[in-house]
């Protein structure tokens, strides 16, 4: 298939043949955390596994902040794409790259610095205190490769080369998975042992993203008709990316915020909650995953001057995350006691299981409306319309965190659950009365 798929294939093949390496990539992505918090939780100690997912409330802002740039810069790249404006693609994907590393770097300092802070004002019980900064100062270091790695991977799905990310994370999930077994199990390293895997594994992928991509950019513009850092580019870029950010991040921010809530419960449910957190982060990535295709499916159209094709695929999104909703619902209500056991193994307490089965059993339900959420805002992020995206993101931010911070202390860690798919729904709502005006044009 040629890389002007987007723009020339029947919307719905052209959706799910960029989709669905990404959904494979992406949860292979989730297997890094997946694999030290099940790893830890069984070979460790259900202590060290509250200590990995009270860290990774705050990794995962971290992770959106380079997936949300990503993503952002890659509009620009994709709508350049579509135009075959190559000369301008070429000198937008070196900016995005050079600012963000620079980016990553700060980050990583800052992380480095205030990590363990962090950690105490939400509300980290203080047993597993030391672990969670343990683990997060060294996750820390490997921010750099992060960054290179996603950025590089949403400027291949961009140019629709979503297999080249997905062979890499393939084979670094893997990898990932060996690491943690020889340096928790052989090394006894326990907790720095699964962090360590997780930089060792993600920096080689980046590395080797890298190389790639130079090759792939040969077969565009000669190199030197293309500027190294162009301010207009990069201003045209954070136009998109800062929203893009601020949309990819919502939910963990919201997930930070909660969890100091969770934390305030005790031990037991924060390594319950984790448990939860780790399946759905899997059960979000295919509706993820669309909501990226139909962003870059709409700017290579956008870009195309295609508008009928964007409102086509937009509408073949709604039959595909709906069939995923239905598929996530049957397997997580069928199977969420066997899913917080592999976590919690036969030793978990019954506390511990009671609250990530219980989590697990009610979202069952409601992914249907992020998947809603999720393409809707990829229609507005592709076109640029990103005033009133921001503020349905905003809303949906607002809502988790007053509901779980106003409601669960007085009536329980339900209401933590009850405010994830309202906030998912007000998104929705706000972000589809702006596609119906049709401003995105």
């Amino acid at each position: 298939m040629g890389k002007e798929y987007l723009i020339r294939e029947k919307p719905v093949k052209a959706l799910l043949v960029f989709a669905l390496p990404m959904i494979v990539g992406n949860l292979f992505q989730q297997f890094y955390t997946m694999a030290d918090s099940v790893i830890v939780g069984r070979f460790v100690s259900e202590n060290a596994l509250a200590a990995v997912g009270a860290s990774y409330s705050l990794t995962t802002v971290f992770i959106s902040i380079a997936i949300g740039g990503g993503v952002g810069a890659s509009v620009i790249t994709s709508q350049c794409f579509g135009a075959r404006t190559y000369q301008k693609m070429k000198t937008s994907v070196r900016t995005a790259l050079i600012t963000f590393l620079g980016l990553s770097i700060l980050l990583g300092i800052f992380g480095l610095v205030f990590s363990k802070g962090i950690m105490v004002a939400l509300n980290t019980p203080a047993g597993i205190l030391d672990q969670a900064a343990e683990y997060l100062s060294i996750y820390f270091m490997g921010l750099p490769f992060l960054f290179m790695y996603n950025v590089l991977a949403a400027m291949f799905n961009a140019l629709g080369r979503s297999r080249i990310p997905l062979y890499l994370l393939i084979f670094s999930s893997v990898f990932n998975i060996f690491l943690d077994l020889f340096m928790v199990r052989g090394l006894h390293m326990e907790i720095a042992g699964v962090a360590w895997a997780t930089l060792i594994a993600q920096g080689i992928s980046a590395l080797l993203a890298f190389l790639l991509f130079i090759k792939e950019m040969k077969n565009y513009a000669p190199e030197e008709t293309c500027s190294w850092f162009d301010r207009k580019e990069l201003a045209n870029m954070a136009r998109i990316a800062l929203p893009s950010i601020l949309q990819q991040s919502t939910v963990s921010i919201g997930m930070m915020l909660v969890q100091s809530v969770v934390n305030g419960f005790g031990e037991e449910m924060l390594a319950g909650f984790s448990a939860a957190m780790r399946v759905e982060s899997l059960c979000v990535v295919p509706m993820a995953a669309m909501g990226n295709a139909i962003s870059s499916f709409t700017a290579q159209n956008v870009g195309a001057r295609k508008l009928e094709r964007v409102k086509q695929g937009y509408h073949m999104g709604y039959a595909i995350v709906f069939s995923f909703a239905a598929v996530i619902c049957l397997g997580l209500e069928l199977g969420y006691r066997p899913l917080i056991r592999l976590f919690l193994g036969s030793e978990g307490t019954s506390l511990a299981i009671e609250t990530g089965t219980g989590y697990l059993q009610f979202m069952g339900w409601f992914f249907a409306l992020i998947g809603l959420k999720m393409i809707t805002d990829g229609v507005l992020r592709g076109a640029g319309d990103m005033k009133m995206f921001t503020v349905a993101n905003l809303v949906n931010l607002s809502i988790r965190v007053a509901v779980a911070m106003i409601f669960a202390p007085r009536y329980g860690i339900f209401m933590v659950w009850v405010a994830v798919p309202i906030g998912w729904l007000a998104n929705y709502l706000i972000s589809y009365a702006e596609y119906r005006t049709g401003k995105w044009k």
